[in-house]
């Protein structure tokens, strides 16, 4: 049992990161927007959040730059393709590749650098319940800030006046600015905000999922919370299950060589983008299901006053 336990834990862990990057993206999606660069960004937060910890020794102000970074990729991509109008998927790649390659270079002296000890966390009374106090109750806070990011956007989008009108500029952009509502800023500020929680991301994995610095770290988790949203058909709940799904998988080729299942390495590690190949597929053999769920206009540029 306390190998499950332990499994679950991991599992939250993992999702965490999902999750983060995902509800991001879905906030850019949600306005209109498609940014394929998360990768890309997710690699520059690791790398912003690692030094900046390992400068000051503090924790959550690597959370800060690697937002901070995130956002300000971000921006950069929101000017590019709302203002002047570039193509959404070339500029996105073009992001994403700038992120590997920018991370790769600046990382170089922190590859052997260490963060001061990691902090321990728990819930008083409930940390110490069998099985699930270990499982659930031991999380980093940021753990149970993707929950309740999750609830928040729930409510933002479908219950209150500025929720809707973002719904409104991603369903149909030219409705929206006939009725006065700046769409280039709404969508900048969506594009914005998606970057800081995909830098907040990347500086997660770097600053608690695995804390140090490696050249490719994200190691695909930026294109697993793209496909994410696709497989939540762009609802935030959906997004968090499907997040610990996939951090599940993740964890779980970890918990099979321990057991020692005679398969090799390379099958297991495979796994987590396997499943994403196979949930995308599934969810392509009807694009009925898709094209009423998505936002409208996806990835379509908009020109006021044409």
């Amino acid at each position: 049992m306390e190998a499950y336990a332990l499994l679950l834990a991991a599992t939250l862990n993992a999702g965490t990161v999902l999750a983060l990057a995902a509800l991001g993206l879905l906030i850019n999606e949600k306005a209109g927007v498609v940014n394929l660069g998360a990768e890309g960004m997710m690699l520059c937060a690791a790398i912003t959040g690692f030094a900046t910890v390992v400068h000051t020794g503090n924790d959550w102000l690597g959370f800060a730059a690697g937002m901070g970074a995130g956002a300000l990729l971000a921006a950069l991509f929101g000017v590019l393709v709302i203002w002047l109008n570039t193509n959404q998927y070339a500029t996105g790649l073009a992001l994403s590749l700038f992120g590997v390659g920018f991370s790769a270079f600046a990382g170089i002296r922190y590859v052997q650098e260490k963060l001061p000890e990691r902090p321990q966390f728990a819930l008083p009374w409930l940390s110490d319940l069998p099985f699930v106090g270990p499982a659930l109750f031991r999380q980093h806070p940021l753990v149970y800030g993707a929950m309740a990011l999750a609830l928040g956007l729930i409510v933002f989008l479908y219950r209150t006046r500025a929720g809707r009108v973002l719904r409104a500029v991603g369903e149909s952009p030219e409705s929206a600015h006939a009725l006065g509502y700046p769409v280039r800023r709404i969508r900048l500020a969506a594009v914005v905000a998606g970057g800081a929680l995909c830098g907040l991301a990347g500086a997660y994995i770097s600053v608690i999922y695995t804390p140090l610095w490696v050249e490719g770290m994200v190691a695909g988790k930026g294109w697993i919370a793209l496909a994410l949203t696709t497989f939540a058909t762009w609802r935030p709940a959906r997004v968090l299950l499907g997040a610990y799904l996939f951090g599940g998988v993740t964890m779980l080729q970890f918990h099979l060589q321990g057991l020692g299942v005679d398969v090799p390495s390379q099958v297991l590690t495979m796994l987590p983008y396997l499943a994403t190949i196979g949930v995308l597929a599934l969810i392509s053999r009807n694009p009925t299901w898709i094209r009423v769920n998505m936002p409208a206009s996806l990835g379509k540029p908009f020109f006021p006053g044409s």
